[in-house]
């Protein structure tokens, strides 16, 4: 039995051996190839022990996708964080133990149907997401602006004016933008179907690169 089997074994709380659990996974799937399997297997029983005690706050996993990895992050209430890899991982996770809750574990059962629905939206099966969703990192002006953009449809774009006079503050066109380039929740909540006012993609949070494959694959599926 090793120090973390030990820790459950002892009863201790889900995720402070979670935090233990973390600490040794670089290390320990380094020095041995069969430690990064028992290291999954042992995060998976913290996961399930934290749902069973109702310690575990926030989930997350991560998902393989054309435009890199995605973290993926939820609560009790819904999906809360999308995150491409340039925004770096790691400072997400610790942001959201900041912002919302130090009891974040790595549960990616928790997150299956979530990882299914990027795979179809990639693979043009599927045009939008059906997934709760928890914008307690949203609020004020921003909130309203996320809760719109669901209603730019697939293959479509808007400008930021036009998307600030759809929400009822045409003069607003910065802080749409300032809007989107914090949007938690980015494909699922589509801000990469904002554009110039010319028609050109503009900046994105995935990076522009990111924003034009997007739009290249939804154009094309709509077409």
């Amino acid at each position: 039995m090793n120090d973390l089997e030990r820790l459950l074994a002892d009863g201790a709380d889900p995720a402070d051996a979670a935090g233990a659990a973390s600490a040794a996974n670089a290390a320990g799937a380094a020095a041995d190839p069969s430690a990064g399997a028992a290291m999954r297997r042992l995060r998976a029983a913290l996961a399930s022990r934290a749902q069973e005690q109702n310690l575990l706050d926030v989930a997350y996993r991560t998902v393989d996708t054309p435009v890199g990895e995605l973290l993926i992050a939820a609560t009790p209430v819904g999906l809360i964080r999308v995150a491409y890899a340039r925004q770096d991982h790691e400072a997400v996770l610790a942001a959201l133990a900041r912002d919302v809750s130090p009891r974040v574990l790595f549960a990616p059962a928790k997150l299956d149907d979530a990882a299914r629905q990027f795979d179809d939206y990639f693979t043009r099966r599927r045009r939008g997401f059906d997934l709760a969703v928890d914008l307690q990192l949203a609020g004020g002006f921003r909130r309203t602006v996320l809760e719109h953009l669901p209603d730019v449809r697939y293959g479509r774009t808007v400008s930021y004016g036009e998307l600030a006079a759809e929400v009822g503050h045409p003069r607003a066109a910065r802080a749409v933008g300032t809007a989107c380039a914090t949007n938690p929740l980015p494909l699922v909540i589509p801000c990469h179907r904002v554009v110039l006012s010319d028609g050109s993609p503009g900046a994105y949070i995935g990076g522009p690169e990111i924003k034009r494959a997007l739009l290249d694959l939804e154009h094309a599926a709509a077409a």
